[in-house]
C-alpha cells in the first residue's frame, strides 16, 4: 500500500482559487485529492484515526502521516524554465554530477521542476553538454534543455562570451536541437540577425520554443518574429532596448501580443517592483513566468564563479562579470521571487502561483504532471509559512525539506 500523507488546515492554492482550511491527500508519488474544504466526516487513516486529528506535528500511523498546517500555505512546486546553476555548480559544466547538484540546490528552495539552461559556447561543446543533460531529462531529473546563446546580438550579449557568438543559421540551430535528442524545450535568439526569422520558423516546426532575447530588434522586427512563431520573451526588459515613447522596441511588442509569455527575474536587481507590476498589469497573470536565470552562486554565497568561459564575481548577492562588470545572471531562488512578489510587489498569491508553476509548466509541456495541485498529478508541493518562507518541500511524494511545524 502506497504511503499516504494527509494535509489539513492550510490555505491551499488550487486552480479554482485559494481555499481556506483546505485538505490535500498524497498517495505514493501523486496527489490523490485536493478538496475545496475539509469534509464534515473526515476520512479515516489506516488505524481508524480521523485524518487531520494529529495536532501540529507530523504523526505516523502504519504507513500514513497526517499534518495539521493551520496558519501555513500549500502551493504547487515551482517550475523554473530558465536556470543555469546553483550550489556552486553549473549545467554548462557538462557533467551529470554538477547538473544534479544544481537541481538539488533549487529543490531545497521549492523548485521541483526545472529546465537546464546553457550559456554561449562552441557548438561542439554545447552538443556535448546537451548529450549529458538529455540523459537526465530522460531519467526525470530535468524537464528539458534551454539553449541561451550563441545566436544572440553582440551589443546585447550581457554575460555571454563575445568571441563565441554567431548568427542563427538554421543548420546550426537544428544541430543543437538534434544533439538534445528530443529534450530541447527552448532556444533564445536574436531574430534580427541573419537567419533569425528562418530559425524561429524552424524551431516552431520542431516543437521547440523560440524565445526572443539578447536582442537589439525594434518593435516591427520583434512583431515579425512573433508572427513567425516566437512565443517567449527571455527575461523581458533585460538585454534588450528599453521601452521608449517614440521607439517602443521589443518590450512593447512582446507585452502586447497574447501569444507571448514574458519571463521576469524578480530579484530586485534586474527589475524594479514597479516594472514587475507593469508587466503583470499588461500581460496578465496567464502570460508571466518568473524565472531565476540563476548562476552557480545561487544558494552558495559571495565569491568568484565560472560562467561558461567567463569569470563572475558575486558581491552582496549580485553577480557581475569580472571583466566589464555586466550583470551575469542572478543568485535568485524562486522562493525569494515568490516572497518579493507578494510582500513587496503586492501581487495576489494566486497570480504569483500561476507565474511560478502553472505557466512555465505549460510552456515546458509538463502541465499534465506538474504545475498545479490536482488529483492525478505528481505530488510536488511547497509549504510556506505566514511570511512566505519555505517550511517544507515535497517532490513526487518524497520530502526534500521535511516540515517542522508546531
Amino acid at each position: 500500500m502506497a504511503t499516504q500523507h494527509v494535509f489539513t488546515g492550510a490555505r491551499v492554492v488550487l486552480p479554482s482559487g485559494i481555499v481556506e482550511n483546505g485538505r490535500l491527500v498524497v498517495e505514493g508519488t501523486v496527489i490523490a485529492d485536493a478538496a475545496a474544504e475539509a469534509p464534515a466526516r473526515p476520512a479515516l487513516l489506516p488505524d481508524g484515526t480521523p485524518a487531520g486529528a494529529a495536532g501540529p506535528a507530523l504523526r505516523t500511523a502504519a504507513d500514513a502521516t497526517t499534518l495539521d498546517l493551520t496558519g501555513y500555505w500549500i502551493v504547487p512546486g515551482f517550475v523554473d524554465m530558465h536556470v543555469h546553476g546553483g550550489g556552486g555548480a553549473s549545467f554548462s559544466a557538462g557533467t551529470a554530477e554538477e547538473a544534479l547538484a544544481v537541481a538539488a540546490t533549487h529543490r531545497r528552495h521549492g523548485t521541483t521542476t526545472m529546465a537546464a539552461s546553457t550559456v554561449t559556447d562552441r557548438l561542439d561543446d554545447l552538443a556535448r553538454q546537451a548529450a549529458v543533460l538529455s540523459e537526465l531529462v530522460e531519467q526525470g531529473e530535468l524537464a528539458g534543455i534551454h539553449f541561451e546563446g550563441p545566436f544572440i546580438a553582440p551589443c546585447r550579449r550581457g554575460a555571454h562570451d563575445p568571441g563565441l557568438l554567431r548568427d542563427p543559421e538554421p543548420g546550426d540551430v537544428k544541430r543543437l536541437v538534434d544533439a538534445a535528442r528530443g529534450t530541447a524545450r527552448m532556444m533564445t535568439l536574436a531574430p534580427e540577425l541573419p537567419g533569425g526569422l528562418d530559425s524561429v520558423r524552424l524551431l516552431a516546426d520542431l516543437g521547440v520554443i523560440a524565445a526572443v532575447g539578447h536582442t537589439d530588434a525594434g518593435y516591427e522586427a520583434t512583431a515579425e518574429a512573433v508572427d513567425a512563431g516566437a512565443t517567449v520573451a527571455t527575461h523581458l526588459f533585460n538585454a534588450m532596448p528599453g521601452l521608449h515613447h517614440r521607439t517602443p522596441g521589443p518590450v512593447a511588442a512582446l507585452l502586447e501580443d497574447e501569444r507571448v509569455t514574458v519571463e521576469l527575474i524578480n530579484d530586485g536587481v534586474h527589475l524594479h517592483p514597479a516594472v514587475v507590476g507593469l508587466a503583470f498589469s499588461r500581460a496578465g497573470a496567464g502570460r508571466v513566468a518568473f524565472i531565476t536565470d540563476a548562476m552557480a552562486a545561487a544558494g552558495k554565497g559571495d565569491g568568484r564563479y565560472p560562467l561558461g568561459g567567463l569569470e563572475v564575481e558575486v558581491r552582496d548577492g549580485v553577480a557581475r562579470l569580472v571583466e566589464g562588470g555586466a550583470i551575469a545572471g542572478s543568485t535568485l531562488t524562486l522562493d525569494t521571487a515568490f516572497r518579493r512578489a507578494v510582500t513587496l510587489g503586492g501581487l495576489p498569491v494566486g497570480h504569483v502561483v500561476r507565474a511560478l508553476s502553472e505557466n512555465p509548466a505549460r510552456l515546458l509541456g509538463v502541465a499534465d504532471r506538474v504545475g498545479s495541485l490536482e488529483a492525478g498529478k505528481d505530488a510536488d508541493l511547497v509549504i510556506l509559512d505566514a511570511e512566505f518562507a519555505v517550511a517544507g518541500v515535497m517532490r513526487r511524494g518524497e520530502w526534500v525539506v521535511e516540515p517542522e511545524v508546531g
